[in-house]
């Protein structure tokens, strides 16, 4: 009955406001555009939304162009158009409206419809935040906390970050979180970095909801619990944070406070892997490569590694080079397999180090010489590489190197 009386109810809003909207009530028309924009006593109709809104907007109404501007942006029932989103954002952030100054400041901070100025960005934030709107104090907080726009300034960050935390917003409670955890404008501390962290949590943040899951595993601030960080992990990760995917991967892989479970442990993995995680890549790789919850299938194996390697991942050049090297899952091609092993020994892998003195040393893949492969040599034995320091030995007692 309930519902049936709020339809009701909606309905006959509906009606009072078309009629008031139709004799020009420029209040009117805004609210019966947010009926066809939000659905609420009648069908969702972008296009009706953005015809009533554009009909108040031109009348002067602020948040109407407030509205109208983010129809705009976002390409809802009118193509997009951010010069015009831009136009309508400071028609009503020049009337003081909050919510139009903040927009107005994103749109020159990600350089849409005007060119880029965080300078400008950062004038309009402060007018939306001193009016209290907790977004736009949170955005100012993180300008001074980044220096966009201005010299960095933490103790200033931190005081616009607790203004809008105190207001509940998550995002300024994770920046809270943040600056204690790191030290920054305020004494390093994990516990009052946690208490930050569960609250934003609390609100379905994913990224706090990680932090709190890394919090539990490794101790931070709170006593380690690991069946609670798996809790707070596997709620980041259903939200898509690739982080607590990794992460989550690593924990079934491992079986570290959960039973081991190499085929959930994959998933995870893919998932993160999927929306570009290296590291999940890498690990993806290797389970495709020793056939631990999945079918070994070195194709794919290479796959992964390729992906990872590409993103500079310097252990995934490094087995790219071993399959081209050895022909695993790819018809064997040594002149890769050096190019690869050459990407991660410039960037200090001591095993891709010692693999480049290999075929340096053998001529494969690339011209004989010894000189080069002596030298990628020394620089593996340097790290403590054992079999690079033998090969070097070898290398002295065979009379190649003097």
């Amino acid at each position: 009955m309930k519902n049936q009386s709020s339809a009701r109810d909606g309905y006959d809003s509906y009606l009072w406001y078309r009629e008031a909207a139709q004799r020009g009530n420029a209040y009117a028309q805004f609210n019966l555009g947010l009926l066809y924009k939000k659905g609420r006593g009648v069908a969702r109709d972008q296009a009706l939304a953005f015809y009533w809104m554009n009909k108040a907007a031109r009348q002067g109404l602020a948040f109407a162009q407030n509205h109208l501007g983010a129809m705009y942006y976002n390409g809802r029932g009118v193509a997009g158009n951010d010069k015009a989103a831009v136009r309508w954002f400071r028609s009503a952030a020049l009337q003081g409206d909050a919510s139009a100054q903040q927009n107005l400041g994103q749109m020159y901070h990600k350089g849409r419809g005007v060119p880029h100025s965080d300078e400008i960005a950062l004038s309009w934030f402060y007018r939306a935040a001193e009016q209290g709107l907790a977004s736009a104090q949170t955005l100012l907080g993180r300008a001074y906390a980044h220096g966009l726009g201005v010299r960095r300034n933490f103790p200033l960050a931190l005081a616009w970050f607790r203004k809008a935390a105190l207001q509940n917003d998550a995002g300024a409670q994770l920046s809270l979180g943040q600056m204690y955890k790191h030290g920054h404008g305020v004494p390093r501390s994990d516990a009052q970095a946690l208490a930050w962290f569960r609250q934003a949590a609390a609100q379905c943040d994913p990224v706090a909801q990680r932090l709190v899951g890394v919090a539990y595993a490794e101790g931070l601030g709170v006593a380690t619990d690991l069946l609670r960080a798996y809790a707070w992990l596997s709620r980041a990760a259903e939200q898509e944070d690739a982080d607590a995917q990794f992460n989550l991967g690593i924990m079934l892989a491992n079986g570290k406070g959960v039973e081991r479970d190499d085929e959930l442990a994959f998933s995870w993995y893919r998932r993160a892997a999927e929306s570009g995680h290296v590291l999940a890549q890498y690990n993806l790789g290797g389970m495709y490569a020793r056939g631990r919850g999945v079918a070994r299938d070195e194709r794919s194996a290479l796959e992964w590694y390729r992906l990872a390697a590409e993103q500079g991942a310097p252990n995934a050049q490094f087995n790219v080079g071993v399959m081209y090297a050895n022909g695993h899952g790819v018809p064997k091609d040594e002149a890769r397999a050096v190019a690869w092993y050459r990407s991660a020994a410039e960037q200090g892998d001591a095993s891709a180090q010692n693999n480049l003195g290999v075929m340096y040393a053998n001529g494969h893949g690339v011209a004989q010489d010894d000189a080069l492969a002596a030298e990628w040599y020394r620089k593996a034995a340097a790290q403590g590489h054992a079999l690079a320091r033998s090969n070097l030995d070898g290398m002295v007692r065979s009379g190649r190197l003097a």
